[in-house]
């Protein structure tokens, strides 16, 4: 036996990568030098071709964290209004869960901004949303969400991975998983977030993370300002002849390992520092936000790169242009248990026009047709008071979507006249799920990765498309 097959087999795994992670990279830098290094790397998806025809080849998911609340922004409710500081009918609350009214005096809270109907679908949205307002015929408003988790984390674990159990893949890394990417240069599943208006909940990165898939599916997250990938240059006085010189070894190591070793995630680890080395060139055309029309400054009102929301839709439509297959930001200031009327409406003001801007330049692009939208967050809000706010609400809210086979000018679903109970055309975390991946071309029930003996999936043991809200 030689020595290197000998020093080896006296190396555990775990010793070997955090031995080996430098030389790796190392390695793999060093081949992508050479104009003849393979691109077989590339991950093309385990559902090729799609079960169902696509009518959308990408997502962006532009995430409201916080819990937006439906009752001031989509679902107008004039029988709540009426009722405004009077007692909230026991016949709805008695037994129900309550974040954090428990115990307390119920009384109900109208809306506080004034609703009007948009475009020629008639759509009734809240006058401070006067952009999406504007791009209503676009929309398919779902108005009966339910969800079954009353707190932040765990109902954004739910909307994200289709369980509260942490630990599952994330929505972005089974579409990575399924489908690839189209764009070897950037990252599948690539995450933005920017913040303000209201309480910033904070967002785990576990909200993006692979689970149990190979962690080459997890989210990427960019900054909103400044260097967009931290750690992506080389440092300081490292040069590629350098890194040259210690091919030869770490080669000869991962060859000899292969023998012995059969993990995943070795295979993992070269693909991600072949696909670091080649964003040190995409990412900075990418950002180089100055190339853009003054027009297009002027619709998303902002010239990028400045850690806004509307920024980071502005990036969102240049990843989108460039393949990337899942594309989600978070916006975290929607957590409004007090002041409610002004919250709604100074956080309203940070999303809305951004919003409208990107639905509008993807569809004088040619691409909102193949581009699914999805806002929305991860519970609504209570008709009930909380001071002069509202607590986490479970039992009926509003997302919506549009583009990507999605109906436009149209209202799915309904809650009762106090905005409590989704009582028409429920819509389950599960079943959103089913309808995003059914869009993609995906039978939800056969995108599956077998893990400790059982075959998971996004929508786990349920799940039913809308196909209501199908164009």
């Amino acid at each position: 036996m030689n020595p290197v097959t000998r020093n080896l087999l006296h190396l555990t795994r775990r010793q070997f990568l955090s031995r080996s992670a430098l030389g790796i990279g190392s390695a793999t830098l060093a081949w992508l030098l050479n104009s003849s290094v393979s691109r077989a790397a590339r991950w093309t998806g385990v559902v090729n071709p799609t079960p169902v025809v696509p009518k959308a080849k990408r997502v962006i998911y532009l995430t409201m964290a916080g819990g937006p609340s439906h009752l001031e922004l989509f679902d107008y409710k004039p029988e709540l209004a009426k009722m405004s500081g009077q007692p909230m009918p026991k016949r709805l609350t008695e037994g129900q869960p309550i974040a954090q009214l428990q115990g307390k005096e119920l009384r109900c809270l109208g809306p506080q901004h004034p609703f009007r109907r948009w475009g020629e679908s008639q759509q009734h949205i809240a006058e401070i949303l006067p952009h999406i307002g504007g791009i209503a015929d676009d929309l398919c408003i779902i108005r009966s969400m339910v969800t079954h988790q009353i707190n932040h984390d765990p109902a954004q674990t739910l909307m994200n991975t289709g369980t509260p159990i942490s630990g599952r893949p994330s929505i972005g890394s089974w579409v990575n998983y399924g489908l690839g990417s189209e764009n070897e240069n950037l990252p599948g599943f690539v995450v933005l977030s920017s913040e303000g208006g209201g309480q910033g909940q904070p967002i785990s990165a576990r909200q993006w993370s692979g689970g149990f898939l190979p962690s080459r599916f997890q989210g990427v997250k960019f900054q909103a300002s400044g260097e967009p990938v931290i750690y992506v240059g080389n440092p300081p006085g490292v040069s590629h002849e350098c890194q040259s010189e210690v091919v030869k070894c770490v080669k000869q190591l991962n060859s000899e390992l292969d023998a012995v070793v059969d993990d995943p995630e070795i295979a993992t680890r070269i693909a991600q520092y072949e696909l670091a080395f080649r964003m040190q060139t995409s990412v900075p055309e990418l950002t180089e936000f100055s190339k853009e029309p003054e027009h297009i400054f002027d619709l998303y009102g902002t010239r990028g790169g400045d850690g806004t929301f509307a920024s980071n839709c502005l990036l969102a439509r240049r990843l989108a242009e460039r393949g990337v297959r899942f594309i989600q930001l978070y916006h975290r200031g929607w957590d409004h248990h007090g002041g409610v009327k002004k919250g709604t409406e100074f956080t309203a003001k940070m999303v809305d026009r951004a919003t409208a801007a990107l639905i509008l330049d993807l569809k004088q692009r040619g691409m909102l047709d193949e581009t699914l939208i999805i806002w929305g967050g991860e519970f609504g809000r209570t008709p009930m008071a909380q001071g002069d706010g509202r607590d986490h609400h479970i039992k009926g809210f509003t997302i919506w979507m549009a583009g990507g086979g999605i109906k436009g000018g149209v209202t799915h679903g309904a809650t009762d006249e106090f905005g409590y109970n989704a009582v028409a055309d429920i819509v389950d975390v599960n079943d959103f799920h089913a309808t995003l991946l059914h869009l993609l071309g995906i039978e939800h029930k056969k995108l599956t990765f077998r893990f400790q003996g059982r075959d998971f999936r996004l929508t786990d043991v349920k799940g039913n498309v809308v196909k209501e809200i199908i164009a």
